[in-house]
């Protein structure tokens, strides 16, 4: 069933009602690395530093500094909380996405007139007493992080050529009262491509960043090319997702659109010509934690944007999630998932059973293909396949090809796939040169000379799928099958 979700607040709401799903908590919490510090234990997952785990997604009811203010961490920490969320099914996230780009929904302006959630409070950063420190309770994910980031700040650009809009999900590092700087990683972000055209005409990108919003427009932002090619409004995805158009409002200082019932939304100007040390205020040396697990280096020349305003609902709720954490493979991962399978599914039909991008990836690097070989003619398609995957999602760095009896949400399971159905003198292949992410700290010539440029990677595919004439060989142990509801109470315990 399609829980009737349209923006944070009702999705807060319905996981208040689903049991270990939301964890409201009452005790005040300093956003200088503390949120983060608590739901690291709580929740956090993914590749965040052991002892971690899968857990709730959790409000902060108070949260030093800003009396008016949540703290929303989490929310897309869980698969099944996201395909709860969703109202999908969690093994068949990625599949049933793909189905969704067959029926998007275009985003619509709210009616005109009508009330605006986003432009309940309105501060101008030409008033006295703007400060953006002040207003948003961006909290810090270490000690160390160059400064407060807004970690699920979602901006929308327009292509000054063909007024075509994108969305997009960045880093922010609060730098002053009235200051944003924005990373865009290099030559792979619409947006990046917008601001490159801006700068050829002389003229500052106006551009908005929506926080606070219904997670199908988190998961939809997390769709790359090819899937959505350059002028894509991934918006329309969510439309897809909820049976309904995302709803858009004018911004106010400048011309551009924004999340119509955002809990925050900061306007402003992406600089065509000016760039900050995303350090400048910490000199630590550091950002953030990134979805590899490592907390990245501060940036140089970073993209700076020139606020304008902040809107906010009444009692707004910052939504943030810890860059390494569940959260960033799900809204990376399950778009990943989808990219995939749909372009497999195109080349080959009824062969690609399943993907999943595993947290071990980070969501991005790291996708387990499961693949049927129903006849000798499939044998090496399953290479194939893969190939395929690299070409749907091309910061996707290794590939593993599994047969129909492995579970691929089981990484001990894929690991004994390998140990038992794989050589690597034949069951590897290496494909090095390639362009990965630069993000990855392996990907550097610090590493190996042969990696010319930082964001290099060898790509790799293991192979861990029985040749088709040897299946007969590698049958697991078939175990009784049971009467289920015999023994209910003992399955259930």
């Amino acid at each position: 069933m399609m829980p009737d979700i349209h923006d944070l607040r009702s999705a807060l709401d319905y996981l208040k009602d689903q049991p270990g799903q939301l964890l409201v908590t009452d005790t005040e919490a300093d956003p200088d690395a503390e949120i983060s510090g608590v739901y690291r234990y709580v929740g956090a997952g993914g590749t965040v530093m052991r002892p971690t785990k899968e857990g709730p997604a959790m409000l902060f009811n108070h949260v030093k500094g800003f009396d008016d203010a949540r703290v929303a961490i989490g929310l897309l920490a869980s698969r099944k909380r996201v395909a709860n969320l969703l109202g999908l099914d969690a093994e068949h996230l990625g599949i049933e996405m793909a189905e969704k780009l067959k029926h998007t929904i275009a985003p619509e302006m709210i009616e005109e007139g009508a009330h605006v959630d986003c432009q309940e409070q309105v501060y101008r950063a030409d008033e006295p007493g703007f400060d953006l420190r002040k207003l948003v309770p961006a909290p810090t994910n270490t000690p160390e992080d160059a400064g407060p980031y807004i970690t699920m700040g979602l901006a929308m650009g327009t292509d000054p050529e063909n007024g075509t809009s994108d969305v997009t999900i960045h880093r922010f590092c609060i730098e002053g009262k009235d200051t944003l700087a924005m990373f865009i990683t290099p030559g792979s972000r619409h947006l990046g491509a917008f601001l490159e055209k801006y700068k050829k005409q002389g003229r500052d990108m106006p551009i908005s960043i929506s926080i606070g919003l219904d997670p199908a427009v988190y998961m939809c932002a997390g769709f790359e090319a090819p899937t959505t090619p350059l002028g894509y409004n991934e918006l329309q995805i969510a439309g897809a997702l909820r049976n309904r158009p995302v709803e858009l409002a004018k911004c106010l200082t400048v011309d551009q659109r924004c999340i119509a019932n955002a809990e925050y939304v900061i306007e402003g100007y992406l600089s065509c010509t000016d760039t900050i040390q995303e350090d400048i205020n910490s000199h630590t040396g550091k950002a953030m934690p990134e979805f590899p697990g490592y907390t990245g280096d501060a940036k140089g020349n970073v993209n700076v944007v020139h606020v304008t305003a902040v809107t906010t609902r009444t009692h707004p709720i910052m939504q943030s999630c810890i860059g390494p954490s569940q959260e960033h493979v799900s809204m990376a991962g399950i778009p990943t998932e989808a990219s995939i399978y749909r372009m497999v599914e195109a080349a080959m039909p009824g062969r690609l059973l399943n993907v999943h991008a595993a947290p071990c990836g980070g969501g991005k690097f790291v996708a387990i293909l499961q693949f049927r070989k129903s006849a000798e003619s499939d044998e090496g398609r399953q290479r194939n396949a893969a190939l395929l995957a690299f070409s749907a999602f091309s910061e996707l760095k290794h590939v593993f090809l599994v047969d129909p009896d492995v579970d691929i949400f089981d990484m001990s399971d894929v690991m004994w796939a390998m140990t038992t159905r794989f050589q690597a003198d034949t069951d590897l292949i290496t494909i090095p040169g390639c362009h990965c992410h630069v993000l990855d700290p392996s990907n550097d010539p610090a590493m190996d000379p042969s990696i010319r440029v930082h964001g290099i990677a060898c790509k790799a595919i293991f192979d861990c799928t029985v040749p088709y004439s040897l299946q007969n060989r590698f049958i697991r142990s078939q175990f009784l099958e049971i009467d289920k509801q015999k023994w209910a109470d003992e399955l259930a315990y």
